[in-house]
């Protein structure tokens, strides 16, 4: 299993990467993701699967007939600006080398089984994360979807159908979802917690609410060097007090907050913005702290735009609820990876995944691979390959067992 992991990670590991920087590029419906997409159905297909995409462009690679109690794994191949290899391709190239070790196996599942690959999981073109499975289980409209717009304008709707697939008709897929006895989604853990306890693999106990909040401080466009500094209306600034309240707020409530992104016009160096932009990322272990924080950074923000004569507009582009895993399901499989010491250990996770939106419709769980840095969205994201095999390796057997139990 180890040396068909391997040759799969191989193959996927050039495409999209961005050479100087040593990240990948994978952005939904752009030429990397094209790239990464037919390697996906050229392996499924090489392993005789049969591979389809949804309405929604999310790719299913089916061993079997896709009839109903199905077992699905897989999780996405885009990536975050300068990403990390691991995030998201792990589970998919995972995924592959488990058909190839039940295969070997003679294994005859009595249960469908699918590989699926979810487009826009992390939100970096389109701002929506986890939009392929929001849409495939209702949780956005497909008319506020379609209008999402990247940085040129291009809309959600526009790219795909540059992408030769029909924007018109995206949405909920009740039939789909409802062939879903269980979806296991295997990736690499975002934090240093398996580092910590010394165990390779590890199970998702819940992912905490978190959600992204922009934030338009408009000020007036000026000389940097002939507009005294009381007569300013620099939005700069109170995005500046913004960006520290973020840290303050959220230390105080021992949550998470993150402002990453900005967007600054007229973006000149000896002229006084006009607007900035900005977007707060938020998490936190329960719903109550993730709105204080996120009421706490809002009124830290509208506090300092009214001394500086700039005006706020602020409002909620995603958001993403306490998500606890199922109980039966989770120990099951923690059971499964472990050994004769025990259960692998349980986690929780401050990050979003596709897993956390599908809990909402069946039964999920997730299989963390051991992440020695914690480092995670940028280059040096990395897992030991044998981890990484022992990852692989669970998922097969947890797999080989929900296969084996026959409908019902």
């Amino acid at each position: 299993m180890s040396a068909t992991f391997d040759e799969l990670w191989a193959e996927l590991a050039p495409l999209g990467r961005h050479r100087p920087t040593g990240g990948y590029r994978r952005f939904s419906w752009g030429p990397a993701d094209v790239e990464v997409r037919s390697w996906f159905a050229q392996a499924a297909a090489a392993r005789g699967l049969e591979v389809q995409p949804d309405r929604n462009g999310n790719l299913w690679a089916w061993w079997g007939d896709p009839g109903p109690d199905a077992v699905v794994t897989g999780s996405h191949l885009d990536s975050v600006p300068d990403g990390g290899a691991f995030d998201g391709p792990l589970g998919v190239v995972g995924a592959l080398a488990a058909v190839d070790e039940l295969q070997r196996r003679g294994a005859r599942p009595l249960r469908p089984l699918a590989i699926t690959v979810f487009v826009e999981e992390e939100g970096a073109r389109f701002g929506v994360p986890c939009l392929g499975s929001r849409l495939l289980t209702g949780a956005i409209t497909p008319e506020r979807a379609a209008a999402l717009t990247d940085a040129d304008g291009l809309t959600w709707a526009r790219a795909m159908e540059k992408a030769g697939l029909d924007p018109d008709r995206i949405g909920p897929a009740p039939e789909l979802v409802d062939r879903i006895g269980v979806f296991v989604e295997l990736h690499i853990e975002q934090g240093r917690a398996l580092a910590r306890t010394g165990d390779p693999i590890g199970v998702a106990s819940a992912v905490w609410p978190h959600g992204r909040w922009r934030m338009d401080f408009s000020g007036r466009a000026d000389h940097a060097g002939t507009t005294l500094l009381g007569d300013r209306h620099d939005p700069m600034l109170p995005f500046a007090e913004t960006v520290l309240a973020a840290r303050s707020v959220a230390a105080a409530h021992d949550a998470i907050a993150t402002i990453g992104k900005a967007q600054v016009q007229p973006n000149g160096t000896n002229a006084i913005p006009s607007k900035v932009r900005a977007w707060l990322d938020a998490r936190a272990p329960d719903e109550a702290t993730l709105q204080a924080v996120v009421e706490g950074v809002d009124a830290a923000a509208q506090r300092s735009s009214g001394e500086h004569g700039v005006f706020l507009a602020s409002y909620q582009e995603s958001r993403t609820p306490l998500v606890e895993f199922e109980n039966g399901l989770r120990d099951r499989i923690a059971a499964i990876a472990g050994d004769r010491n025990g259960p692998v250990p349980t986690l929780p996770t401050g990050a979003g995944h596709d897993a956390g939106v599908l809990a909402s419709a069946v039964p999920t769980a997730m299989l963390f691979v051991r992440n020695p840095t914690g480092v995670s969205h940028a280059p040096d994201e990395y897992a030991e390959p044998a981890d990484c095999h022992a990852g692989t390796a669970a998922l097969a057997d947890v797999l080989a067992e929900l296969l084996g139990e026959g409908p019902g």
